[in-house]
């Protein structure tokens, strides 16, 4: 049994059910459409988000109605995000298989992204689910800001730590923060739970959107990113944040020009990579990833012992252990 297929354990049927309510929710008399969303599905990853939904709900109570409409809003959102990203990175590989855009083109990808977020909000209020909907626009409001931000950050290459936190809290942290915000409210868990499980989901996507942004410094990089992809879209993250704020000016200067100049090689690259780990920035990223690890563990355990929190604190560990 792999480490995923461990953690699904306990939601194993609930996440069966699932994939159906997913599959049905993205139906279309459009067949382009049907044929696109059943690539979608055969093309989906781990699904992290929905198990995040559903174990979460698990802990509180029972998985109902409300939890898989949130599970799948949930996924809809993240594959919006994902068919979006692809159209404006240029990306033609997605998880090691074409995208949307390389297969359909720009003008289908953004069209099919519309259309599950659509699909999404509609499911919401087909079943009144309001605080459902309330929870999941927040998520989209501080993932587009997130975005933004980032984009005119990279504009001009000066970004400081604190300002990368707020970034990956807004556009990858938010989305998992909603995950495990909206599984103990689909099932009536109090405010005071429901928050301090929004704190859990925030830390966890902290942790693992740093580990994401590792891979772009590590030889066996994530499937679908290559080694230096964020250096190629001048996107500065921890560890290259921090070494930089360790250099001294003259290197510094070199390393930003290097950058700024938009003709990044491999052998660049692997220049950049070598002033990354010279200067102390990879092993200082991890640190930092697994204090925010640690963080969401801490806040974890103070609620009762089952399955469904194992599961959890056993995904968290997974999200920054990962090799892709």
């Amino acid at each position: 049994m792999t480490k995923i297929n461990k953690i699904i354990e306990p939601v194993k049927q609930e996440m069966k059910e699932f994939n159906v309510f997913f599959r049905n929710s993205v139906k279309s008399k459009v067949a382009l459409l049907d044929i696109i969303t059943n690539y979608i599905i055969r093309t989906r990853g781990k699904q992290m988000r929905p198990l995040f939904v559903l174990l979460t709900a698990k802990m509180f109570g029972n998985i109902n109605d409300s939890s898989y409409a949130a599970a799948t809003l949930i996924e809809l959102l993240h594959t919006t995000t994902l068919v979006h990203d692809d159209v404006v990175d240029e990306s033609y590989e997605r998880r090691g298989v074409f995208s949307i855009k390389a297969l359909w083109k720009s003008k289908v990808a953004v069209l099919v992204g519309d259309y599950l977020l659509s699909k999404g909000l509609l499911i919401a209020l087909e079943k009144k689910e309001y605080d459902t909907l309330e929870i999941v626009s927040d998520a989209v409001k501080e993932i587009m800001e997130g975005e933004l931000y980032q984009i005119q950050k990279s504009r001009k290459l000066n970004i400081k730590e604190e300002e990368y936190f707020d970034i990956i809290r807004k556009k990858t942290a938010t989305l998992i923060a909603a995950c495990t915000k909206l599984g103990p409210n689909s099932v009536g868990a109090d405010l005071a739970t429901v928050n301090k499980m929004k704190d859990f989901g925030e830390f966890t996507g902290i942790a693992f959107q740093i580990r994401d942004d590792l891979f772009d410094y590590e030889k066996n990089g994530l499937v679908g990113k290559p080694m230096g992809n964020d250096l190629k879209e001048k996107k500065l993250t921890l560890p290259l944040i921090y070494s930089l704020e360790q250099a001294g000016s003259v290197q510094r200067r070199k390393i930003l020009k290097m950058i700024s100049s938009g003709n990044l090689d491999h052998q660049k690259i692997m220049a950049i990579i070598r002033f990354v780990e010279e200067n102390g920035g990879m092993e200082y990223t991890r640190t930092k990833m697994t204090e925010y690890r640690d963080r969401a563990i801490e806040i974890i355990s103070t609620f009762p012992e089952s399955d469904a929190r194992t599961a959890l604190i056993e995904l968290t560990d997974y999200s920054i252990n990962r090799k892709k």
